[in-house]
């Protein structure tokens, strides 16, 4: 067997088992542990409010094994079982020109893998959510929403997608440096834009107008030194009971946006400190490490595709064998198919960079407002979530972007600790 194609299977077969193994686990894990509340957080949160997280989180987990097998069965037929090779066929004999052969091979690869997962999509919404009280969704506006997210794509991955093939054709060698500044500058434009005309497609904002909270939360970021372009609701109910907060946008479109979910569940003092924990990820220049990081990582990538696509063996160990390779659309096709499969394993260092961010907020926010408040907002947010508090520690240092909730609460209750103790030292004589 070539070379690649034994690292190509060994890759995905590697990546099928560790998804399938850390699932098993987690929900063993979070099964064990869901007869009794953590003592950190028996005060706050009941046994059945404990047992539902629980259950929830299994059930959640549980989806994992379909997804896994769903996404590994659709990899395999579309390179290995010539699905690929098939669609390349076809758009080639429906016309000669290569860039719109190539955006239809894309978005018509795109629109079958979509398909493909719109049944788990859908019981995960209308049946897992549901059943635990979360899903707000009607079907109609399910279809809306796919609606207006198909025309989003689209109307700006079209014009993306044809700007990428024609560059990569006619850029030379070094077309791979050329792309990743038309990549660059699109996620940049989007960055800008996206408050004021994309977000608004699929929710309403409204200016947050309690006016209390808002003096509250002007007075903080007057003291972070941030400035937005408003602070403002989102109707995030209408789909789900789930709540959040997040700032949004780039430069002067910056916006603060509150779930109104949020807002009903959490008091001033807590909202307060949430917000101070999102404004910690701004000041810590969390937002910025990342977009960098994005951007050198898909500059890598990109060269590595300029030199695979050249590569003969690339196409045919991965089952295209089509007469029109190399192919620039096949190429980005088959790259980002298979890119997964060889970089899953580096998940947890990715994870564990997002979790060093999520400290970093939570350090800022107890400087800049409450550990205590911000503790307390969080042990609300996981009891209405249905956060599990157990979660398996293997599973969550490959998955998860944010700290597990018992070492989080944890170091916040030393953070509440280390300010009490200093606010006795500060009122002793001297």
């Amino acid at each position: 067997m070539p070379v690649f194609i034994s690292l190509f299977l060994l890759a995905v077969m590697l990546t099928f088992l560790t998804r399938i193994w850390l699932a098993r686990r987690h929900i063993r894990h979070v099964a064990t542990h869901r007869g009794r509340v953590p003592d950190d957080f028996s005060s706050q949160i009941s046994l059945e409010s404990h047992q539902k997280a629980a259950d929830y989180t299994c059930a959640k987990t549980r989806l994992e094994y379909v997804s896994v097998c769903l996404e590994t069965a659709v990899l395999l037929i579309l390179t290995l079982g010539g699905g690929l090779n098939a669609l390349a066929g076809f758009w080639m004999g429906w016309s000669s020109h290569s860039i719109l052969n190539g955006a239809m091979l894309i978005a018509s690869t795109a629109l079958l893998m979509t398909v493909v997962g719109l049944p788990l999509s859908y019981y995960r919404i209308f049946v897992v959510e549901r059943r635990f009280g979360f899903n707000n969704m009607t079907p109609s506006m399910f279809l809306a929403d796919l609606s207006k997210r198909t025309v989003l794509s689209l109307f700006l991955g079209i014009p993306l997608l044809l700007g990428v093939l024609f560059l990569m054709e006619q850029m030379g060698t070094n077309w791979w440096f050329y792309v990743w500044l038309a990549w660059m500058a699109f996620n940049l434009v989007i960055l800008a834009v996206y408050p004021a005309w994309i977000a608004p497609i699929f929710n309403k904002f409204t200016p947050l107008e309690d006016a209390s909270l808002k003096t509250r939360i002007e007075q903080l970021m007057q003291k972070c030194g941030f400035r937005s372009s408003g602070l403002f609701v989102m109707d995030g109910s209408r789909r789900s009971s789930h709540g959040n907060a997040y700032f949004t946008g780039f430069g002067k479109t910056k916006r603060i946006v509150f779930f109104d979910t949020l807002i009903a569940h959490l008091d001033e003092s807590e909202i307060e400190a949430v917000l101070a924990h999102e404004l910690g990820h701004f000041k810590r220049h969390h937002v910025i490490k990342r977009i960098v990081w994005t951007f050198f990582m898909s500059l890598v990538f990109l060269w590595i595709l300029g030199y695979l696509m050249q590569q003969e063996w690339f196409y045919r160990e991965l089952g295209v064998t089509v007469a029109s390779v190399p192919s620039t659309a096949v190429a980005l096709l088959l790259f980002f198919l298979v890119m997964p499969a060889f970089t899953f394993l580096f998940q947890p260092l990715a994870s564990l960079y997002s979790r060093t961010h999520e400290f970093e907020a939570d350090q800022y926010a107890a400087d800049n407002s409450s550990a205590e408040d911000l503790t307390r907002a969080l042990i609300k947010l996981y009891k209405d979530n249905a956060a599990t508090l157990t979660p398996d520690p293997l599973h969550s240092a490959f998955y998860d972007s944010h700290p597990p909730a018992a070492i989080r609460i944890g170091r916040l209750q030393g953070l509440v600790r280390d300010q009490i103790a200093y606010k006795a030292r500060s009122q002793l004589p001297i």
